[in-house]
């Protein structure tokens, strides 16, 4: 009996990793976090976008930036409206000011309380849930440093395309050696 109870739980945690593992032909996007004190900090997003610069898919934005904070009961007001440094490409890109509060929060999430890899799967639908076109999108993650200093890393992806590694490039927007490396080691590969 003990033998067939440990079998049956090993089939059942086996078959959960496998209904969570990436589906073959995704893109992974993972890099190291490290969370950050002070304000300005810890405000990230990773999203995709068409040739035509258009944003296909917000994978993640953090929670502050996409809702705010409200410390007196009052309805919060969007933390990108008051410290316009909050990933400021995603913002203008996504044109955060039409989308709704329910639009917002599909892609929304808590910044995580803990240092430590963080990874995001496309598996190359739109905001809908749809399958996009063949082609090549490129993919965004932007990250906000003490409030100021701002740096967003990207590369390109093809639908359809073998699995591989991708290169990823690094632009500061602006630029503080204060607490710059709460994202590192930005990777990416098509699986």
């Amino acid at each position: 009996m003990r033998k067939a109870f440990s079998y049956l739980a090993i089939c059942a945690v086996s078959a959960l990793m496998a209904s969570c593992a990436p589906k073959p032909g995704s893109l992974e996007i993972s890099f190291n976090y490290n969370k950050q004190v002070g304000p300005g900090s810890n405000q990230y997003a990773v999203w995709v976008e068409n040739a035509q610069g258009e944003v296909v898919k917000t994978l993640f934005v953090t929670e502050f930036t996409a809702k705010g904070r409200s410390r007196d009961g009052s309805k919060p007001q969007r933390g990108y409206t008051y410290r316009t440094s909050c990933v400021p490409t995603w913002v203008k890109h996504v044109d955060a000011e039409n989308l709704t509060d329910e639009q917002m929060d599909a892609f929304t999430g808590a910044t995580p309380a803990e240092s430590g890899v963080q990874i995001f799967t496309w598996d190359f639908t739109d905001q809908g849930g749809k399958p996009v076109a063949k082609g090549t999108y490129r993919f965004f993650v932007e990250a906000t440093y003490s409030g100021a200093s701002v740096v967003t890393h990207c590369g390109e992806v093809t639908f359809g395309a073998p699995a591989a590694d991708l290169p990823v490039e690094t632009a500061y927007i602006e630029k503080s050696e204060d607490r710059i490396d709460m994202i590192t080691d930005v990777k990416a590969r098509k699986l």
